[in-house]
């Protein structure tokens, strides 16, 4: 009996400080159309200073005769309240991904990949094609609408665009939004070249800088 308590103490001396709850703090991004990170930037500012924005982005990409307009936001803090923010993210149909010091300590050149989930998916095959070692940690897609409409080349009266816009919007675009790490320094440059070349918005993380 005595041995076995002994046997049971030492099993829980050695639980990592990962396989508890705690409030440390972590990073997130997510993505999805404005009304929704108008949301979420307002849960964060409402927070008390407990998760703070480090940056919002509003991106409107040009693809031939449309416009596809999605808003991102990167968020720093109390790790309990982002992942409040993530349920309440996937419930209203955004992309969310958290990362932990996990990831910051334990794997190689992080990155985040924000854009339309075909855009994401050509680039991933292309780096693949030229056997970069590269690893999907994270991955998310938005269920809500991205705004699409026609961009000023298309000569319409206004009143007809308008009429229109129900339309492209009703082809509902998905926004992916993923953490990948790089296990080669040399491939960073390469990476960072590939998705840009391809319209993906590139988070570095070794370009985030933070205050505890």
């Amino acid at each position: 009996m005595i041995e076995d308590n002994i046997r049971i103490l030492r099993q829980a001396a050695m639980i990592k400080p990962t396989d508890k709850p705690i409030d440390d703090k972590v990073w997130c991004v997510i993505a999805g159309n404005v009304e929704f990170i108008d949301d979420m930037a307002y849960k964060a500012i409402a927070s008390k200073n407990s998760v703070k924005i480090l940056f919002r982005e509003h991106v409107i990409l040009n693809e031939g005769r449309l416009n596809k307009k999605f808003d991102f936001i990167m968020l720093y803090g109390n790790s309990r309240k982002i992942d409040e923010f993530g349920i309440y993210s996937r419930k209203k149909g955004g992309a969310f991904i958290k990362i932990s010091h996990y990831y910051t300590n334990e794997e190689s050149n992080l990155m985040v990949f924000v854009a339309p989930d075909d855009t994401v998916r050509e680039s991933v095959k292309l780096i693949e094609k030229r056997r970069i070692p590269f690893a999907i940690l994270q991955e998310s897609q938005t269920t809500g609408y991205i705004e699409v409409d026609l961009n000023d080349s298309v000569k319409l009266p206004g009143f007809v665009k308008s009429a229109l816009k129900p339309f492209y919007n009703a082809n509902e675009v998905v926004l992916s939004n993923i953490l990948i790490s790089v296990e080669n320094d040399k491939d960073v440059e390469k990476v960072q070249s590939i998705a840009t070349s391809n319209k993906i918005f590139v988070i570095d993380f070794k370009d985030i800088i933070t205050e505890d």
